[in-house]
């Protein structure tokens, strides 16, 4: 769980404790109340454990705080929007998932995106998103809608052909060998990165792999300066808050200015090519 998660569950928490402490019910007689082993109080106010609904509706009942609940629950659900365990947001299988996306770059002026092992979304043919959500269906054992799921990413593309939205994708070089479906599809893969450089409204960067870890951090999306998309191995999360956006920002500068383009990219992306097809 990020930082900024747990910081919020640990505020939620020290709401509920202001709450309990102001009515003069103490943990333990709120705890033998509604039932609970008498430590749940101390876990939940806290931020060790995520209280349920029920759990927020028992304080404000017990502690003559009714009138706080809707407020509560409003801050219960945004902590639950900003950490999603894939397996909610597969449930359904991909295509939901990418569909979420076009709404959310529809709406963005620019779109900054970093990939330290894969190509990004936007940028994938219709062979290399098709294995590498084959591989998460398998890996995360969720409902196999691979077919319908590429031809969303397929349609997600087209905002790259139209409308006023920048994107600037940065790569870093281990992007160009990590296989992905195997060697006919990288070479597709890897001619389609080729055709991207020099396009209207898109800038490609490439981190060569001796760049030095100034800013060493996993995948993320950013759209425009409101919200940030960090895919972690068990969760989806959506970061909002404007110090850690900031962060995000610095990082992407950070690698940006390490990046190469234009012809050194495209040279990158030639060796590349050349080992895949030998």
């Amino acid at each position: 769980m990020t930082d900024s998660v747990q910081q919020q569950r640990e505020a939620l928490g020290q709401r509920l404790r202001e709450i309990r402490k102001s009515s003069g019910v103490t943990a333990r007689e709120l705890a033998r109340r509604e039932g609970w082993h008498e430590s749940k109080c101390s876990k939940i106010e806290y931020g060790r454990i995520r209280p349920s609904e029920t759990d927020l509706r028992a304080y404000c009942v017990q502690c003559g705080a009714e009138a706080q609940l809707p407020d509560l629950v409003a801050s219960l659900r945004n902590l639950d929007a900003a950490y999603v365990e894939w397996r909610r947001v597969l449930a359904t299988g991909h295509r939901a998932r990418q569909q979420q996306s076009v709404k959310l770059e529809a709406e963005a002026k620019i779109i900054r995106n970093w990939q330290p092992q894969v190509i990004p979304g936007l940028l994938q043919t219709a062979d290399y998103a098709s294995a590498i959500l084959r591989y998460a269906v398998d890996f995360y054992r969720v409902p196999d809608d691979v077919d319908k799921a590429v031809s969303v990413r397929m349609d997600r593309q087209r905002i790259l052909y139209r409308g006023t939205c920048l994107f600037h994708f940065l790569i870093a070089e281990q992007a160009l060998y990590t296989t992905v479906g195997g060697d006919d599809v990288m070479i597709g893969q890897l001619d389609r990165l080729r055709s991207i450089l020099g396009m209207a409204r898109v800038t490609l960067g490439i981190v060569p792999a001796i760049a030095e870890a100034r800013a060493a951090t996993e995948n993320f999306v950013m759209m425009d300066d409101r919200v940030v998309k960090v895919e972690g191995t068990t969760a989806e999360l959506t970061i909002t808050q404007p110090r850690e956006i900031a962060l995000y920002g610095r990082a992407f500068d950070v690698l940006a200015g390490q990046s190469v383009t234009g012809k050194a990219a495209r040279a990158l992306i030639r060796k590349a090519l050349e080992i895949r097809s030998r």
